[in-house]
């Protein structure tokens, strides 16, 4: 039997709050969630300004990162190259940049999910969350 690795509490808010800062220093106003590896959510926090869509979108970009163990943008890559078959995959709904996996030695331990800003910001937020765990 192997061993599993998953993500603590102190882990959520470390990346929580790396994520904050990130997204803080630029003035974006985002909603970043966090997931577990079955995509459940262990984390959402909305900042002042973030609109209320965003709410919904940032789970939906960390379920599919984790569902997905790769990050959200592939999947908006994909479809954007004309694969619009994608678009009914059950349980997947954030197909947009903005959802990365938490990785560790191979293991998928969740994701990270931003929504706010700019699909590439987001990622770049969700990034630094994920760095945050060293």
């Amino acid at each position: 039997m192997k061993t599993k690795s998953f993500l603590e509490l102190s882990d959520v808010k470390k990346i929580a709050q790396a994520a904050e800062a990130e997204a803080l220093k630029n003035n974006w106003a985002v909603c970043i969630a966090i997931v577990d590896d079955g995509g459940h959510l262990l984390w959402l926090q909305r900042l002042d300004g973030a609109a209320p869509m965003s709410s919904h979108m940032a789970p939906a970009k960390a379920k599919t990162a984790a569902l997905g163990k790769r990050e959200s943008k592939i999947y908006e890559d994909m479809i954007n190259a004309g694969r619009y078959s994608f678009l009914s995959v059950p349980f997947i709904e954030g197909l947009l940049e903005g959802g990365v996996p938490i990785l560790k030695d191979g293991q998928l331990l969740g994701a990270v999910g931003v929504s706010g800003v700019k699909s590439i910001e987001d990622a770049q937020i969700a990034k630094a969350g994920i760095a945050a765990l060293g």
